[in-house]
């Protein structure tokens, strides 16, 4: 039992109490004093001590219970003090504490996904509605470029609502894990050939979460060339496919950007590097790159013909690495920015 417990401090009332009235007995058997007098004395004491005690026990309780009603009712800015007392009314008020800032920042969390996801949607939506119009209006003639222009931005549409389909599915944790052995070098090879065929193919016109330039060179390093990993393809995929678009982004022209891998520590594990020559990431910041349209306070940070993308591809990243029960982090790095990750590799048999 703690000292300062509210069992102690009920325990020292007792103990208090005990002893007035035994000392009290005690004066009046010397003093011939009547006992109906130190009886009397003996209650009034015996009273204050507790009413003392009862109120530092009652009075936290009900700011606890007024701040939980705020809660209840959507405020949660206000908070409960005393979260420094040492018994279990201030692990009570941290704890309350605690859900109100978890609270706090999932209302915060849910208004900015809201805002984001409506800016995201308007961009596309008001330049296909304005291609569209132009169209219809005569214009402009519905010719093979401004059909093209609209396709790709119907083309962004969708895959914005296929982004924000995934992060759904990961938080109704509905989605399976298919791992399988594969080779890391064509299987890497062909993710690289890929993110360099979009690019050449999107023209001038960027998708979201997909980048257009040209100027910048993949190199990939494996090592040993016959490496193996035990991975879902599908969401590895996902994982290099979008932190090659978030390097390219933030890449300098004709920059160039890494993808490493090498053997892991378990049994057909693997870790994984992709490295851009861009300004990097600030260590303040490094904390919530994996954040939900989170795109950094760079004053320039995406190189030309990229629209920025939806600050969704980092997020995705995590999700794949962690259905995979493995790590994504920034790493320190001389120049650019470093994202490793590590993922088990094969389970390990049970005996």
């Amino acid at each position: 039992m703690r000292p300062f417990s509210i069992k102690a401090k009920l325990g020292t009332l007792v103990v208090i109490s005990v002893f007035i009235t035994t000392g009290l007995l005690m004066v009046a058997l010397r003093t011939e004093t009547e006992l109906r007098f130190i009886t009397v004395f003996s209650m009034i004491a015996t009273l204050l001590i507790t009413q003392f005690v009862a109120h530092g026990l009652t009075a936290p309780l009900d700011e606890m219970n007024t701040v939980a009603k705020g809660i209840s009712h959507g405020d949660y800015t206000r908070r409960v003090s005393g979260a420094d007392r040492r018994d279990e009314l201030g692990d009570l008020a941290s704890t309350i504490n605690r859900m109100a800032d978890d609270l706090e920042a999932e209302d915060r969390h849910r208004k900015e996904l809201i805002a984001n996801v409506s800016h995201e949607l308007r961009t596309p939506i008001a330049a296909l509605r304005a291609v569209l119009e132009n169209v219809v209006d005569g214009v402009s003639p519905a010719d093979p470029e401004m059909m093209l222009t609209a396709l790709r931005q119907t083309e962004r549409l969708g895959r914005l609502t296929e982004t924000l389909l995934d992060l759904s599915r990961l938080d109704n944790g509905v989605v399976p894990l298919r791992s399988r052995r594969f080779e890391v070098w064509p299987y890497l090879s062909g993710v690289l050939k890929e993110a360099n065929l979009a690019s050449s193919q999107r023209g001038p016109i960027s998708g979201s979460g997909h980048h257009t330039r040209t100027d910048v060179h993949l190199h990939l390093d494996v090592s040993p060339p016959e490496l193996t990993a035990h991975a879902d393809a599908e969401r590895l995929h996902q994982v290099v496919a979008n932190l090659i678009d978030n390097a390219v982004k933030h890449s300098p022209p004709h920059g160039r950007v890494t993808v490493r891998a090498r053997r892991g520590t378990g049994p057909e594990s693997l870790e994984l590097e992709v490295q851009d020559e861009g300004p990097g990431i600030p260590e303040q910041e490094r904390h919530r790159v994996f954040e939900r349209f989170n795109r950094g306070t760079a004053q320039y940070p995406h190189g030309p013909g990229s629209d920025g993308g939806t600050g969704l591809g980092l997020a995705i990243a995590r999700w794949a690495v962690d259905l995979h029960g493995g790590r994504i982090g920034v790493a320190e790095s001389a120049r650019g920015c470093l994202i490793r990750v590590t993922l088990p590799g094969a389970p390990r048999p049970r005996h």
